[in-house]
């Protein structure tokens, strides 16, 4: 229950407080509202130089406190503000219990006016913010129920942040571009660019890309265009210059995924390894506390058993290159149990068997897993489950392509994710983007390609093989 003081009530030298303790929510919280986005309070990398040393001056945060107090304890509910001088201290760093105080220092009848003295102390008794509040008090007794606040779910985008960082090492990567004639397109191209992860080689009808350079607003003039007639040449262009060792990835522009694709499939042309092309996102789930792989969620329809196996397989070779060492892989069905009317529990067994076997290898399998007790330890306990993949998975392996692509986008749409996508099993890694990603989606797709590509040049220097054995 919230119960206010009225001004009849209250006495000189009474107080009250409250205690709170200031995480990384909060200084995003306070950002949002406020607007306040000083890199010193919200950019680690900024904050953690001589100067801030991630410390957080954050004093405006420290009054928000002492305005609780005098809203919620004394004089409570029904208190107009009239004014308030504060003095900030110290500054308060992630991780300090921050006690608001406020003391009544006066009492003046003519108006209901109360004085309070008002003070902000970390854990260590320092004073960080000191000051004086005028009120006007109360004069009804008031007792309601506490509200009880909304959840407020912050999507940080950490994952992003360390998947970018985890690039920095190394110099951009040679990138043929097919066909980036529109807008969207080239600003993903040239975003990347200026992001320092690829070098862009643009694949097309000249004036088409130069008017889709013009409408984004970006600057081209430093990248090599390579032209083509229309999109199949662009794509058939794009692939030679991958084989030929001049581009070191593939990015797809504005042509369809699938005329993208038929310039890769073919065996003489194109870049298949010995590997099935598969496709991954990878996502940065809010909330979730690992990175989920979801495979396949655009290239294969309705996959054979045989072709489950190099999915698995490709996904585990993405999972080693962000630094999982033996990724849990969850093989889903809409049942734990194994039912022979449903193909897919079937698949989860015999993949399962397979790995056992060692014909699939580097990671550990478990299915069939329903989507709960993939990855909630505590649907996978309350149904009796034991595995070191259940509630655990980092690698979720889809029936087919509709269950893929509809849990991918119900996690961007629905769970505010970042989905990274990328084609695996080819020569080369592939990155395809979509008109509707945000820029922080399009550069975390190029990053994933990047550090795929690099990790492949360090395996077998003088080769671009990703995903593939014998390749």
């Amino acid at each position: 229950m919230i119960e206010n003081r009225t001004f009849d009530e209250i006495r000189v030298g009474d107080t009250a407080s409250v205690v709170r303790t200031l995480g990384e929510a909060d200084i995003q919280l306070f950002a949002l509202v406020s607007g306040d986005v000083n890199p010193a309070h919200l950019d680690a990398a900024f904050a953690a130089t001589d100067t801030f040393r991630r410390v957080i001056a954050h004093g405006m945060w420290g009054g928000g406190l002492i305005s609780a107090v005098l809203g919620t304890e004394l004089p409570g509910a029904g208190t107009i503000y009239l004014g308030q001088s504060l003095r900030f201290a110290r500054p308060v760093g992630l991780g300090d219990t921050i006690t608001a105080s406020v003391t009544v220092k006066e009492k003046r009848p003519e108006k209901a006016v109360v004085i309070l003295d008002c003070r902000c102390t970390n854990q260590n008794g320092e004073d960080v913010v000191t000051g004086e509040a005028e009120v006007i008090a109360p004069t009804e007794k008031v007792r309601l129920p506490r509200m009880e606040l909304p959840e407020v779910r912050i999507s940080d985008h950490d994952g992003y942040r360390k998947l970018i960082e985890m690039t920095r090492v190394g110099d951009p990567v040679p990138t043929a571009v097919a066909h980036p004639c529109s807008a969207a397109a080239i600003a993903a191209a040239a975003d990347a660019a200026e992001a320092g992860l690829i070098v862009p080689i643009l694949v097309g009808p000249e004036a088409k890309i130069r008017a889709a350079a013009e409408a984004a607003g970006k600057d081209i003039s430093a990248f090599r265009l390579v032209p083509a007639p229309h999109s199949h040449a662009a794509a058939a262009e794009a692939v030679a210059l991958v084989r030929s060792g001049e581009a070191k990835l593939l990015m797809k522009g504005s042509l369809h995924t699938d005329e993208m694709m038929g310039a890769i499939v073919p065996s003489a042309t194109g870049l298949r390894t010995e590997r099935r092309i598969s496709h991954a996102y990878l996502m940065d789930v809010p909330e979730h506390p690992t990175p989920l792989i979801i495979t396949d969620a655009a290239i294969n329809i309705e996959p054979t058993l045989a072709e489950k196996a190099d999915i698995i397989r490709n996904a585990i070779d993405l999972a080693h290159v962000i630094g999982i060492a033996a990724p849990k892989v969850a093989i889903l069905s809409a049942t734990e149990s194994v039912n022979p009317a449903i193909r897919s529990t079937l698949d989860a067994a015999a993949l399962c068997k397979m790995a056992d076997r060692g014909q699939i290898t580097g990671g550990v399998l478990d299915g069939p897993l329903a989507l709960d007790n993939a990855i909630s330890e505590a649907a996978a306990k309350e149904k009796g489950i034991v595995s070191p993949v259940a509630g655990k998975a980092e690698i979720l392996v889809v029936p087919n392509l509709e269950a893929g692509n509809m849990l991918a986008k119900q996690l961007t749409f629905l769970g505010g994710a970042d989905a990274a996508g990328v084609v695996l099993g080819t020569r080369v890694p592939i990155i395809l983007t979509s008109r509707a990603d945000l820029l922080r989606t399009r550069l975390a797709s190029c990053a994933v390609a990047v550090l795929l590509a690099r990790a492949a040049t360090k395996a077998a220097p003088g080769l671009a093989v990703s995903g593939a054995s014998g390749a």
